[in-house]
């Protein structure tokens, strides 16, 4: 057995410095930076953080100033900030009612998508590794991107049929997300906000081109662009701001529509406390709530995302974690923890350390209660309902912790609602051109931008990726079961084209296949 305090933790090596962007966190309060996002990873992180490959007990920060310095070439994408300050509501500070008069406004919510019936899988698994986003190939090799997102989209297609299968036969994501912005809709009018709020999916239906035709039929004259992803990520948010950079650049009525973007949200005050207040009553469920693990869970993304391409999301979701346990030490909750990535695809090294190899360690350490945190998504989906709540609670089991539990995705929580409505609401009086004294003097709330300014500003030089490191397991896993079945496919492949353009060969000696010379 191991106590609360969990002490085998390592110390976090630290990468050479690269382009990690931070959004800005802001309140009334914090002292205001301007800076080129450009820093090293230490710089956006709490200072002496500890591994999150390990459990700590608890966690006191002490928050760390950034060494911040820039260029004049630099200057077009300065943003203010207050590193680490957590956001707070101020709605009530700014006059809404000029800003409804005469202006049709709209909130356009961004989110993954998924297939609705078993029918759907393999096309949206196509749409899915179609995006240069997702996987990334070196230009040399981009005319490959659609014919390997085929292939890839029909191997795995019966593998997650089996998976939507089990959790109802398609994915409940369209019905909660047109849920939650329904009621954000509602949360709007009642804050005297009178805005019309739309649902625009990367993969699958509604398409975001679906939401933008409807948005031009509407006469829409400002847009707030509100990605569901708490976390920026290239393969999440960036890839479906991309996409609105390359319909906006095509369309003159969405040209000359002034707009803004929310490229993530992480640290605003109803979001962690809307996560805590779950956190929170799950842990009563327990019958020792203090012996239990909060085990924060999130969607992983490649290791070279980060390191190479410059993506922000793992120091977003470990200051998210960081924001979310200090709730929790305010309330006198003092639980270990830990933060692992999830859902990683193919042989190629992803964040680690990853959910299923945590789980069997916690279990080899001692561990007998783990409630799982789903920290990345708001949202009910195959990730949670099929991933978590059946293999990794099977999982858990296997390896020896008795008592499990989940806490709920936040779907439709007032709390988290009405935040998000102030969010949209913060940013009315800034739509347009990103206007970076205007920002500063207002101490906006939210980081703030264009489409095409926030993609400058989080991958600006637009880098490829090297050629990805492949990690090869042998043994009885299941990436060594889905590669070696990937080669054994290959290869009954290649022996079958060479029997049917020769004539000669086993298939056709037992009869299978007619003899012809």
């Amino acid at each position: 057995m191991i106590s609360g305090r969990i002490q085998s933790c390592t110390s976090s090596s630290a990468s050479s410095s690269s382009t990690i962007p931070h959004p800005p966190c802001l309140t009334s309060a914090a002292r205001h930076y301007k800076f080129p996002l450009r820093l090293s990873p230490r710089a956006l992180s709490i200072s002496q953080r500890v591994s999150r490959n390990c459990v700590v007990p608890r966690y006191s920060s002490g928050w760390a100033e950034a060494q911040l310095s820039f260029s004049k070439s630099d200057s077009k994408h300065l943003l203010p900030v207050a590193v680490g300050a957590l956001v707070t509501s101020n709605t009530q500070a700014i006059p809404t009612g000029p800003l409804v008069a005469e202006e049709k406004i709209g909130v356009l919510l961004l989110n993954l998508g998924g297939p609705e019936t078993l029918e759907d899988v393999q096309p949206f698994l196509f749409n899915l590794f179609a995006d240069p986003d997702i996987i990334r190939l070196p230009r040399l090799f981009r005319f490959l991107q659609k014919p390997l997102a085929q292939f890839i989209s029909v191997l795995r297609a019966p593998k997650s049929k089996e998976g939507y299968a089990s959790i109802g036969g398609g994915s409940p994501l369209r019905r909660i997300t047109d849920a939650q912005a329904e009621e954000l809709r509602k949360s709007l009018w009642v804050k005297n906000v009178p805005a019309k709020v739309y649902v625009g999916m990367r993969y699958w239906h509604p398409f975001t081109e679906e939401a933008i035709e409807q948005i031009k039929k509407d006469g829409i004259t400002k847009l707030v662009v509100l990605p569901l992803y708490p976390q920026f990520s290239i393969s999440t948010s960036g890839s479906s701001l991309r996409l609105l950079e390359s319909i906006f650049r095509d369309d003159e009525y969405l040209v000359n529509m002034r707009h803004t973007v929310i490229p993530s949200w992480y640290q605003r005050e109803g979001y962690i406390k809307s996560m805590a207040n779950l956190i929170e009553k799950e842990l009563q469920k327990f019958d020792l709530p203090e012996k239990v693990v909060i085990f924060f869970s999130a969607h992983g993304v490649p290791l070279a995302y980060v390191e190479e391409a410059g993506d922000p999301y793992k120091a977003e979701m470990e200051e998210c974690v960081d924001l979310i346990i200090e709730e929790l030490e305010k309330r006198k909750i003092t639980n270990a923890y830990t933060l692992a990535y999830q859902s990683r695809v193919g042989p190629v090294e992803w964040l680690k350390p990853y959910t299923d190899e945590t789980i069997v360690e916690l279990g080899r350490k001692g561990v007998k209660s783990l409630l799982a945190v789903p920290i990345s998504f708001v949202s009910e989906h195959i990730e949670t309902l099929e991933e978590i709540d059946v293999e990794y609670k099977e999982l858990a089991f296997e390896s020896g912790i008795e008592n499990w539990g989940r806490v709920p995705a936040l779907g439709c929580e007032p709390m988290f609602i009405s935040d998000l409505a102030d969010a949209v609401i913060e940013s009315l009086p800034y739509v347009g051109a990103m206007a970076v004294s205007n920002l500063e003097a207002r101490q906006s709330l939210v980081p703030l931008g264009s489409v095409e300014e926030l993609l400058a500003a989080y991958d600006s030089q637009r880098r490829e990726l090297p050629p990805p490191v492949t990690v090869w397991e042998w043994g009885w896993t299941k990436s060594a079961e889905t590669w070696n079945g990937r080669a054994a496919m290959l290869a009954v492949l290649v022996l079958l084209l060479l029997e049917v353009t020769t004539g000669e060969g086993f298939l056709h000696q037992w009869g299978v296949l007619p003899l012809f010379r």
